[in-house]
């Protein structure tokens, strides 16, 4: 037996689509009627306030029914019926007028644009939308830019980049910021936005986490453990605590995370609406994605100053010098006796000045010492940079600076290399020292770790593990084994620290060397302590950092 279904029973009935055409028809004429009344004055109706609207009889025109009661919108709800939006006949006595659309001041709309930075026409709709409240349309145009973040928040951000921020050298921060496409990580507006980050943490000393979320449940524990037992809490009932409790926490747990910050430059923003905002403006989803700071000389104990004992000690250090002065004709004819004098060449001394950057007369004396070898007069002087570095490398190192690389936006280091006084710390032989060093990790990817002697225990062990079960060392002796497997473990740790890699300005010179050589120059011991080395988009577990 076959049924009709309702649809099939509307269209077949004649009388109902003739009624269906007249209701239309009426409507159109209606409507083209009172456009002809208005048509060069309706500009000219002013925006009625909600009371005077109120007051006025508006009849809104009416569409035909719907023919099935059982249609529904895209997002599954009832549309609403009988209103035809923006189209009004407002009565006015015996006449009727056509009302498209209210209209506001330009003052109005150009303080909501000083005040929000949206555009003209969002501000015109905002206050439109809202009757003229200009704190309502300023809520009105949050919410909209916060919707449109929404939307977006699902997208992958693969792009993106990386930025830092050094405040005098003493505070630093690496950050990485993902965006979904190159072309909006390399405008003005994406590029603004990671510079605010780095800035924002820099000035949020208590900042440990991006969102509350990623604080540890052990610290949320401890946090609730110690808010229970608060004296001003003990004699609340247990429900009420709980609650203060929770509240207490969330505030605590929101201070250590980055994105519920008050913004450094609106504090009527927290940075995730701020990052929202910066989503609507450039129509892409971004992502927070990391960020570390570092504080020069945390967790170091500086060294008192006392310089009256310093002096004393270094007075107390030298009596060669004084025995010198008081007998330095028979001294410098013992040491005619026990070595002939070596004529050594200008140019020899400029050649050897070139190859090791050493002083004019610590060149020649190097040279007569060797004989006028230039290969040993080189190993003479590094011996002696090395003898006077290891001298100074039991002093304390609590100052310093901390400096960054950035390469391309895309590859980023931060390091902190300390010395013992801020005078050297400001120096520009040791802020280059700093600066190249930054630079060397940026070019050595494979850097995890400060020295060889940072290297956990269990990484050298698996090394060892791993050069053991080698194929081409199973029909080994075992003694003959063990010494292979030694010599590869140590060159592949050596390829993971970074004072063992050759300096990329001269790769005669290990970075060690390099840092020893500056030791020597400047007088002060010199500690590189640690760097951390971001990568664009790589996972958090393939963060190159290193710790002295």
């Amino acid at each position: 037996m076959m049924t009709d279904t309702a649809e099939d029973n509307v269209s077949s009935d004649p009388s109902q689509e003739l009624a269906d055409d007249q209701i239309k028809s009426s409507v159109s004429e209606a409507i083209e009627e009172a456009e002809n009344k208005v048509e060069n004055t309706e500009d000219e109706v002013p925006m009625e306030s909600p009371e005077t609207l109120s007051a006025l009889e508006v009849e809104e025109v009416q569409p035909p029914p719907q023919k099935n009661d059982e249609v529904t919108n895209s997002n599954g709800s009832t549309p609403k019926e009988n209103v035809i939006t923006g189209l009004y006949f407002i009565h006015f006595g015996s006449c009727f007028y056509l009302l498209k659309a209210a209209t506001v001041s330009p003052a109005l709309v150009k303080h909501l644009r000083e005040e929000t930075g949206a555009g003209m026409m969002d501000c015109k709709k905002a206050l439109l939308e809202t009757g003229g409240d200009i704190v309502k349309a300023q809520e009105f145009l949050r919410k909209k830019g916060l919707a449109s973040a929404d939307k977006k928040a699902s997208r992958v951000t693969a792009e993106g980049r990386i930025g830092s921020y050094i405040h005098d050298s003493r505070i630093g921060v690496l950050v990485e910021v993902n965006c979904e496409t190159d072309f909006v990580s390399r405008g003005d507006i994406f590029k603004e936005l990671v510079d605010d980050l780095a800035m924002q943490v820099a000035a949020s000393s208590q900042v440990q986490y991006l969102v509350p979320e990623d604080v540890p449940e052990e610290i949320v524990n401890k946090e609730r453990e110690i808010e229970m037992q608060k004296e001003d809490l003990l004699s609340k009932p247990e429900q009420i605590r709980s609650k203060i409790v929770e509240g207490r926490i969330r505030k605590r747990l929101e201070e250590l995370a980055l994105l519920e910050q008050p913004y450094i430059k609106n504090d009527k923003l927290v940075v995730k609406d701020w990052v929202k905002q910066t989503i609507a403006t450039i129509g892409e989803n971004i992502k927070v994605k990391r960020f570390v700071r570092f504080n020069l000389g945390e967790g170091l104990e500086k060294k008192s100053q006392d310089f009256a004992a310093e002096v004393a000690a270094q007075t107390a250090a030298k009596p060669v010098s004084t025995v010198r002065k008081e007998q330095p004709a028979s001294l410098e004819a013992k040491e005619t006796d026990q070595k002939p004098a070596v004529a050594v060449s200008a140019t020899l001394v400029k050649q050897l000045r070139e190859e090791t950057g050493a002083g004019m007369m610590d060149c020649k004396k190097a040279l007569s010492e060797t004989g006028g070898d230039l290969e040993k007069a080189q190993e003479y002087l590094r011996m002696k940079g090395l003898s006077t570095a290891d001298k100074k490398s039991s002093r304390l190192a609590a100052e310093g600076r901390i400096g960054s690389y950035i390469h391309d936006s895309r590859i980023g280091v931060l390091i902190e290399v300390n010395c013992e006084t801020d005078f050297v710390g400001r120096s520009e032989k040791f802020k280059e020292l700093v600066d190249d060093l930054a630079m060397q990790v940026v070019a050595c990817p494979q850097v995890q770790f400060v020295s060889i002697e940072d290297i956990p225990e269990s990484t050298v062990s698996k090394e060892k593990e791993l050069e053991m079960q080698r194929e081409d060392l199973a029909s080994k002796p075992d003694n003959i084994r063990e010494k292979i497997v030694e010599g590869r473990v140590s060159k592949r740790l050596g390829e993971l620290a970074l004072l063992e890699q050759p300096y990329i300005k001269d790769d005669s010179v290990l970075i060690k060397d390099l840092v020893k050589q500056t030791v020597a120059a400047i007088g002060e011991n010199i500690k590189v302590r640690r760097f951390v080395r971001f990568t664009l988009g790589e996972t958090v577990e393939d963060t190159k950092t290193g710790t002295e």
